[in-house]
């Protein structure tokens, strides 16, 4: 009988198979940085806040690498053009969370994964999408990487617009607590101690000069020239 291999092996393995579809994923959603595996950081650290199990945080590591395996199948043209979707296109990529489900199932998923990839865009007030959960009827990590995909992507620079600075997506983030995400979860992330992938990629905004300060320097300038 061969020896069985190791838990932590497979789950390598695993992983690695996950991070390369990622990578691809990224890629065609032109993000210019890492999202997946940034979003699978955000998620971690959070279920970590949480106390999840090792089971659970690799449950969701996955899912959080696969989340978007659906856009990538469905390989359409206006996920990367300026402007706002037709209804059509909105009902149309609303399919995305259960192709990347039957996805990330072909590539070895594990079904708590598949799970939390279908349920990463429902809404904390029922308004979400595919199934309409609500409250506590999404799982936790499900609720996890729904707020840490919307941070990631909102931090970072799309075709079809600029990245928000942090301080924007906090302020997103708040705005729809309640509503789009669990309050729980928002006020975990906003309390988390900084780290590599809670940082944006919005260009640092130079301070605005402060004239008065400036004009003064300058009348202190023309005193002393003048004796």
């Amino acid at each position: 009988m061969p020896p069985v291999e190791p838990i932590e092996s497979i789950r390598s393995a695993v992983i690695e198979v996950f991070e390369d579809l990622a990578a691809r994923t990224d890629e065609f959603e032109a993000y210019l940085h890492p999202h997946a595996s940034r979003i699978a950081a955000i998620a971690n650290q959070l279920a970590r806040t949480f106390h999840l199990g090792a089971r659970d945080r690799f449950s969701l590591r996955i899912a959080a690498l696969a989340h978007d395996l659906g856009e990538l199948a469905m390989n359409r043209d206006y996920l990367h053009r300026h402007g706002t979707l037709s209804e059509d296109e909105r009902v149309d990529l609303a399919r995305h969370p259960l192709l990347s489900e039957r996805e990330a199932a072909v590539a070895g998923a594990d079904r708590g994964a598949q799970l939390l990839i279908r349920w990463h865009h429902e809404w904390w007030n029922g308004n979400g999408y595919p199934d309409g959960l609500r409250f506590e009827q999404i799982p936790l990590g499900a609720r996890i990487l729904r707020v840490a995909d919307a941070y990631a992507s909102l931090t970072d620079a799309r075709p079809f617009r600029n990245a928000y600075s942090e301080q924007q997506a906090r302020e997103h983030l708040i705005e729809w607590t309640g509503l789009e995400f669990d309050p729980r979860v928002v006020r975990t992330l906003l309390a988390l101690e900084p780290f590599q992938e809670l940082k944006g990629y919005a260009p640092e905004v130079e301070p605005t000069p402060d004239l008065n300060l400036i004009a003064d320097e300058l009348l202190d300038r023309v005193q002393q020239l003048g004796g």
